[in-house]
């Protein structure tokens, strides 16, 4: 399936969803969470900021990906540095296109998280 790279070379961009995947795995299996700021720091085929359209895009596409193959969305180990400490409102679009109850996000949020805790061990 043909993703949308937001103006980036196609290489370059399945290059840096490589790299964010790896990096998740990582924090998916050792059941941490990282905030937008430091995944994005991990990818080095295309410089993201935190909050750039393209990245949460990318982490989107890495989430449906992954959830397709029955690990979950991947991107609940992203979470904001502040306040709330959950994912940004992207994460729980893309979760109620997928079919999950997000009527409550914290709920929604924390079943994510332990969906890919579970899967980590299959990845």
């Amino acid at each position: 399936m043909r993703h949308a790279t937001f103006g980036h070379d196609p290489e370059k961009w399945e290059a840096a969803k490589q790299e964010a995947l790896r990096a998740l795995q990582v924090f998916a299996k050792a059941a941490r969470l990282t905030t937008y700021g430091d995944l994005a720091g991990k990818i080095t085929a295309i410089r993201f900021e935190p909050d750039d359209h393209a990245f949460h895009h990318l982490l989107g596409q890495l989430s449906a990906e992954s959830d397709e193959r029955g690990l979950g969305m991947i991107s609940a180990r992203v979470v904001r540095k502040g306040g709330e400490r959950l994912p940004g409102p992207g994460f729980f679009k893309l979760a109620g296109d997928l079919g999950r109850d997000v009527s409550d996000k914290v709920k929604c949020w924390s079943s994510e998280v332990e969906r890919v805790y579970r899967a980590a061990g299959r990845i």
